[in-house]
C-alpha cells in the first residue's frame, strides 16, 4: 500500500520538513556525482557499521541513500506525514524527534548485527519515527492510499492508525524473518531500525509534548 496524501490539514509551513528533504536530495545528488569507487568509499566511510560504531555515523548515514526508489520512498512518506507533526511540535521539538528517532534506529540496528561489517544508510529510521508520531496523535485522519487488487490497482481512504499499524508490523515481521540470516555477509533492509525509529517517535511525542495552543485539538485523539 502506498500512501498518496493525508487528509490532515496543517496550520503552518513545514520549514524543517522541508529543509530535510533538501538536506538528503543534496547529499543524494553528491553521491550521484561521485565515481563507483569514491561513492563506495563514501558509504563505508559515512554509512553505519556495527562492527565499528561511531557516533557521527549514526548521523551522517541518516543522509545518504542506496538509490533512486530509496530516496524517494523516505522522502515521499516524509512529506506526507512530516507536517503535521511538525505543525504540533514546532520546529526545534520537530527536528529533535526526527533525529532521535533516527539515532533510535540506528542503534536498534547496531545492537541486533553487533558483528556486521556492512554499511546501512538511509533515513527510514528517522521518517519512522515521524510515523510513529503521525499515528499516536493523528490517528483518525483519512490517508488516500494506492492499494493493489488482484491484477488492478485502485485507492482508498483508510484510516492513518490502520495504515501505519499495519506498516509497523510488516516491519517487525519482517524483521522476525531476517533474524536467520543476520550474521551472513549480505545487505538488505534493516527492518528492525525501521522498528526501532517508530517505536522512539512514539515515546518521543508524549516526551516532547505539542505546542500548548494544539495540545487539546479534538483531530488529535480519537
Amino acid at each position: 500500500m502506498i500512501p498518496l496524501r493525508d487528509s490532515q490539514p496543517s496550520h503552518s509551513t513545514p520549514v524543517v520538513t522541508i529543509l530535510l528533504i533538501a538536506a538528503n536530495a543534496v547529499a543524494f545528488f553528491y553521491e550521484l556525482a561521485l565515481d563507483p569507487f569514491s561513492r563506495n568509499h563514501l558509504i563505508a566511510a559515512y554509512g553505519l557499521v556495527p562492527d565499528r560504531l561511531w557516533f557521527p555515523s549514526l548521523v551522517s548515514s541518516m543522509f545518504l541513500h542506496a538509490g533512486w526508489m530509496h530516496i524517494l520512498g523516505n522522502m515521499w512518506f516524509l512529506w506526507i506525514f512530516g507536517d503535521n507533526v511538525e505543525d504540533i511540535l514546532g520546529r526545534f521539538k520537530y527536528l529533535m524527534l526526527y533525529l532521535l528517532s533516527g539515532l533510535a534506529a540506528g542503534l536498534t540496528h547496531a545492537l541486533l548485527n553487533g558483528d556486521s561489517r556492512i554499511p546501512t544508510i538511509g533515513a527510514s529510521g528517522a521518517v519512522a519515527g515521524v510515523m510513529g508520531a503521525y499515528m499516536v496523535k493523528f490517528p483518525r485522519a483519512r490517508v488516500l492510499t494506492l492499494v493493489p487488487v488482484f491484477v488492478f490497482v485502485t485507492t482508498y481512504e483508510l484510516p492513518a492508525a490502520f495504515i501505519l499499524a499495519y506498516w509497523f508490523v510488516i516491519q517487525f515481521f519482517s524483521g522476525v524473518g531476517s533474524v536467520a540470516y543476520s550474521h551472513l555477509a549480505q545487505g538488505g533492509v534493516a527492518w528492525f531500525a525501521h522498528v526501532g525509529g517508530f517505536a522512539a517517535g512514539i515515546l518521543l511525542v508524549y516526551l516532547l509534548r505539542p505546542r500548548e495552543p494544539l495540545r487539546h485539538r479534538r483531530d488529535l485523539h480519537w
